[in-house]
């Protein structure tokens, strides 16, 4: 008889929530959290600027910003449901993983100066 056969066994780390505490480490008025049940990082004032979303980092831009990272192959609108996309935010993939920080940096900057 097993009696630790219904306790959870904790999942893996993947290479992706390892880069997203490593870059959340890296600005100081980052708190991680949750959102949709996912890692996420938030500003002081608790707002989400970063999340981490089934191996890609997924962001918060402004308009031009999103112009511009939107030309990057293989990035696409966030839809948490499918045919749902968020306004305002970005689905970079983990292949893209050299730009995590500086896209990180850019949302944090727009979410803490707000819209």
């Amino acid at each position: 008889m097993d009696r630790f056969k219904n306790c959870q066994k904790e999942k893996p780390v993947t290479g992706a929530e390892k880069l997203f505490h490593q870059i959340a480490g890296e600005f100081p008025a980052v708190k991680e959290g949750k959102m949709f049940g996912s890692l996420c990082m938030k500003t002081s004032d608790g707002k989400s600027a970063a999340m981490l979303w089934k191996n890609h980092l997924v962001i918060k831009l402004d308009k031009k910003d999103i112009d511009k990272v939107m030309k990057i192959k293989g990035v696409v609108f966030f839809e948490p449901m499918k045919g749902r996309p968020m306004r305002e935010w970005l689905q970079i993939p983990f292949e893209l993983s050299s730009q995590w920080k500086e896209l990180t940096g850019k949302s944090l900057q727009f979410v803490i100066k707000g819209k």
